[in-house]
């Protein structure tokens, strides 16, 4: 258990100091820095100390917390999710609610609140997983209410991400696969269904599937996400030497940082990446499994599977492997809504870690003082 926090600190330390770095390279050229060539990466930090902050806090609360208040949490998800309807649309989507000189993404509180519902309704009823109506139907009502609405502010990725994500939760949890199936396929086919009748988004299924003919369109981010990893090849060009970044990638330093890394610093570092991810995912399902009850085992393998879906759709969205969704890459990506519940997810897994810890020596010291007193 010790090697596994310690593996899970060290893989998100290294992915957020890796962010920080190439933020600070890519942020520059921006077309919104408004000037200021500083300005992502002074509103990074801000948000990765008040991220840090609130991971602290997390780990030292008994997850269990969450446990109680998940209906708070859903009831404020569901109307945040609601209230961003009411705001201008920003690249096409209806997905920022903004507050001062911050904008936040709905949408990121909306994950947590699934997660957290899952996990509770599945240790609530441990023996009715396998039932169609408390097993299955209930869970997937509730669960596809906010997908429904994160899928509404034309937000495919994320919806597809608490899609997956539901769908994982539920079978560890029990239900039945023959349930799970059918809602797999049809989740598939009604995100096409919507990308179908969205002209923006149909373009993006179009260029996945001839990136050539759309490189100048829809397939541009994609095409220069590709040229990228190219250009820097085994070695990279150097940190702050990247050419794709100049205006020819405008999301360089959030949907599409993992193409940057690959030109600046090359494969090792993409790589690198890429088995932080991996550390994180067993590292964090080793913690999940030995929590002290089924609940902190759901919510913590419900967190490992939101960021590990996340990140699996970024990288590849970014090699081309799958139609471009917005997703940003988790706690290296430029966004402060993003990067405050992955360091919430942490600080939760955390709080996972030494609640187990203690039941573990609390059951020692019990053993212990039965000996004792068997020897007396």
């Amino acid at each position: 258990m010790r090697k596994a926090v310690l593996g899970l600190l060290l893989s998100v330390t290294t992915m957020v100091v890796l962010g920080i770095v190439m933020l600070y390279s890519t942020g520059a050229f921006a077309q919104d820095a408004h000037g200021n060539p500083q300005f992502y990466i002074e509103h990074q930090a801000i948000w990765l100390a008040v991220g840090l902050a609130v991971c602290m806090v997390c780990a030292r609360v008994d997850y269990h917390w969450w446990q109680k208040r998940w209906k708070p949490l859903f009831i404020g998800a569901v109307i945040l999710l609601a209230a961003v309807f009411l705001t201008h649309k920003i690249h096409g989507s209806h997905r920022w609610l903004k507050v001062g000189p911050f904008s936040f993404q709905p949408s990121e509180m909306g994950k947590l609140a699934a997660v957290a519902f899952l996990a509770t309704w599945f240790s609530d009823h441990v023996k009715e997983p396998k039932e169609l109506f408390k097993g299955f139907l209930i869970p997937l009502c509730v669960v596809g209410f906010i997908t429904a609405l994160i899928a509404g502010e034309i937000d495919l990725g994320t919806a597809s991400v608490v899609g997956g994500t539901m769908f994982a939760v539920m079978f560890i949890a029990g239900t039945r696969l023959w349930y799970l199936l059918p809602l797999g396929i049809g989740g598939v086919g009604g995100i096409l269904a919507i990308g179908y009748f969205i002209p923006q988004r149909l373009g993006r299924m179009m260029a996945f599937l001839d990136l050539e003919k759309y490189k100048l369109t829809e397939g541009a981010q994609q095409w220069h996400g590709l040229i990228a990893l190219g250009s820097g090849g085994v070695d990279g060009l150097g940190l702050g030497c990247g050419r794709e970044k100049m205006l020819f990638l405008p999301f360089a330093h959030t949907d599409f940082i993992f193409p940057m890394v690959g030109e600046e610093l090359g494969l090792p570092f993409t790589l690198l990446i890429v088995f932080c991810y991996v550390l994180m995912i067993v590292c964090g399902s080793v913690i999940a499994i030995h929590s002290r009850d089924r609940f902190g085992t759901l919510f913590g393998f419900g967190i490992v599977v939101l960021i590990a879906l996340q990140a699996a759709m970024n990288i590849g969205v970014t090699t081309a492997l799958l139609p471009n969704k917005g997703i940003p890459l988790p706690f290296i990506s430029y966004g402060g809504s993003n990067l405050l519940i992955c360091l919430l997810g942490l600080g939760i897994l955390l709080s996972i870690y030494r609640q187990g810890l203690n039941e573990h020596a609390a059951r020692a010291e019990t053993k212990l003082n039965a000996r004792v007193t068997l020897r007396l």
